[in-house]
């Protein structure tokens, strides 16, 4: 069932599809490359395994798994836009045959329980309504023994890296966002200040909670780029209670 939430990430998504990937390095210095990197580094899957990508967007996390991993990937979005970009990129980079783009919802996946190997998701969290809960949605698809891992933005703790996060998000991403088109200046003032309520709602304490209480195990976290990103990742144990 659609929300204000989810509708609000539906035409936020269907509008910068085109610039995404330039856009998100541009906002990142160049930093989401590295994030994507590590991420994909704590995967487990073994080449030839299914790995399911949620929040796909245009495809960036799953062409790394190929190409790092060698792996097969279902990326799964909920936006159509996304997906379509993220099927012309995979395609030009000669990828169609290892990834699949699958349209739907985190909150309700399509697939069996314990069908992949590896999950993986991207900026996923902020934009559903229920995250606990959908966290435990991805985890019924993952195997036990099976590695989850995620890229977020994160809040620099230190003062002197928050407040020059404070001015980048709140200044510079909105300037260049409307250099680039109306889309790209909304979404420029939305992220700081949707990334500061999320993790005072959700403290990264509660974050890892969640991925307990979904049956994973030792979950691990690491900041990146002085505290702008956060990787997450964590093995499910498997059901009789094992690590």
């Amino acid at each position: 069932m659609s929300t204000p939430r989810t509708q609000h990430a539906g035409r936020l998504f269907a509008h910068i599809a085109p610039e995404y990937e330039r856009m998100g390095a541009l906002l990142s210095f160049g930093q989401d490359a590295r994030w994507r990197q590590f991420m994909v580094s704590r995967v487990n899957a073994i080449p030839g395994s299914w790995v399911l990508d949620v929040a796909t967007g245009t495809g960036l996390v799953a062409r790394e798994l190929t190409r790092r991993r060698n792996v097969r990937v279902a990326g799964l979005d909920a936006s159509e836009a996304m997906v379509r970009r993220g099927a012309e990129a995979t395609r030009a980079a000669g990828l169609q045959d290892r990834v699949r783009f699958v349209l739907g919802r985190a909150e309700k996946l399509p697939f069996p329980d314990a069908s992949f190997d590896s999950v993986t998701f991207t900026y996923l969290l902020r934009y559903v309504d229920d995250p606990a809960a959908t966290m435990a949605e991805m985890a019924r698809v993952l195997r036990p023994g099976g590695a989850m891992a995620c890229v977020e933005f994160h809040v620099p703790r230190q003062p002197l890296w928050h407040m020059g996060w404070l001015l980048h998000t709140r200044f510079v991403m909105p300037l260049a966002g409307d250099a680039v088109s109306p889309a790209w200046g909304h979404t420029g003032r939305f992220l700081g200040s949707n990334i500061s309520a999320f993790y005072r709602r959700y403290p990264l304490a509660e974050q890892v909670r969640w991925w307990q209480e979904a049956g994973l195990r030792r979950v691990r976290t690491r900041t990146m780029s002085l505290g702008a990103g956060l990787v997450m990742w964590a093995i499910k144990g498997n059901p009789a209670g094992g690590g």
